[in-house]
């Protein structure tokens, strides 16, 4: 059924029909109650489409993701999963956009085609040209992640100075003096990727604090990277006897490089950090580890963007996340006596 069938039996004008469905232009009573009946009697519901056009809005969300050519790490696919998850509890559909290098035009036409009504951005810069974008265009978005100024918008982050901080004080407790972390790749760090750069500042002013000696180096996400970063950690700093990490993807390589070196965790060497719950109860031993919460932030950034999509003027609102440390069995008192 369309509207075309209603505009016969109700002997009016198909225009007239999608103004009465739009509630665009006036339409005599009369004539409204006479649609009406006939759309009652056909029980018709109108489309998405018509149901936009009436209100206003597209019911579309836009989710502008890192290039498809990149490899999404489990967090981030958690939190593409969390988003259209809670965007269908609302009856709203998610169009995906990569963003970045070749993929400009994609973000280009979210903000400028009227495809959807508001934006959630991830994987966030400290100075992110597509949030200057955004707040430019007047479009109402939500950011997972901040940049280094991020009063006026709304965002929701994880905590990851904080958290890697309170790693680093886990391991100093435990009577380890030599520690590292295990970053995310020198590409994103060189890019200004929050995260990166606020848990290298956390791990260094509680190196500081603790007066540790702390070394940082930076990881791809993936195994063969975790493998080969861990394996150069153990040659060229041989007194660090504990990590504490945000790159999850290259657990796995940490783990086997650890294995092969012939250090068994944790009795001679201890390993930390924030990453998904999967990735730390798979680690073996399982990995003591602040749990990202992907699906409690995916679901709170559609509904802070949904506020923002209601009210326009409303002050912009934020969240930042700090889990709990779950302590695992991955992090034990250092050993006496090295065996390397």
């Amino acid at each position: 059924m369309n509207i075309g069938e209603i505009a016969r039996r109700a002997g009016v004008s198909r225009s007239t029909v999608s103004y009465v469905l739009s509630g665009k232009r006036a339409v005599s009573q009369a004539t409204r109650q006479r649609i009406q009946a006939v759309i009652d009697e056909l029980d018709y519901r109108p489309n998405a489409s018509a149901r936009a056009l009436k209100e206003g809005r597209t019911r579309t969300l836009g989710l502008v993701i890192p290039p498809a050519s990149q490899r999404l790490t489990d967090m981030q696919l958690g939190f593409v999963a969390s988003v259209v998850e809670a965007a269908a509890r609302h009856d709203l559909d998610v169009l995906l956009s990569p963003s970045g290098g070749d993929h400009d035009r994609s973000f280009e036409r979210i903000v400028t085609g009227r495809r959807v009504d508001g934006v959630v951005l991830m994987e966030i810069r400290l100075e992110d040209d597509r949030v200057t974008r955004l707040a430019k265009a007047g479009l109402p978005f939500v950011t997972i992640g901040r940049t280094a100024e991020p009063r006026g918008m709304s965002w929701i982050d994880v905590d990851y100075a904080g958290l890697i901080a309170r790693c680093v004080h886990h391991l100093a407790d435990l009577g380890h003096r030599q520690v590292a972390l295990v970053n995310r790749s020198a590409e994103l760090v060189a890019a200004g990727y929050g995260p990166s750069h606020r848990a290298l500042a956390g791990f260094r002013e509680a190196v500081a604090e603790r007066g540790l000696t702390g070394v940082d180096v930076c990881c791809g996400d993936d195994t063969a990277a975790g493998e080969a970063c861990v394996e150069q950690l153990l040659a060229t700093h041989r007194e660090v006897t504990a990590v504490a990490t945000i790159n999850e993807a290259a657990l796995p390589g940490m783990q086997r490089a650890l294995t092969n070196a012939g250090l068994s965790v944790p009795a001679d060497f201890s390993v930390t950090g924030v990453a998904a719950q999967h990735w730390a109860e798979d680690f073996r031993p399982p990995l003591t580890a602040a749990d990202v919460p992907t699906r409690e932030m995916g679901a709170e950034a559609v509904a802070l963007l949904l506020e923002s999509i209601a009210e326009p003027g409303a002050v912009p609102r934020h969240r930042l996340y700090s889990p709990p440390i779950s302590l695992r069995s991955s992090t034990g008192p250092r050993a006496r006596e090295s065996i390397r």
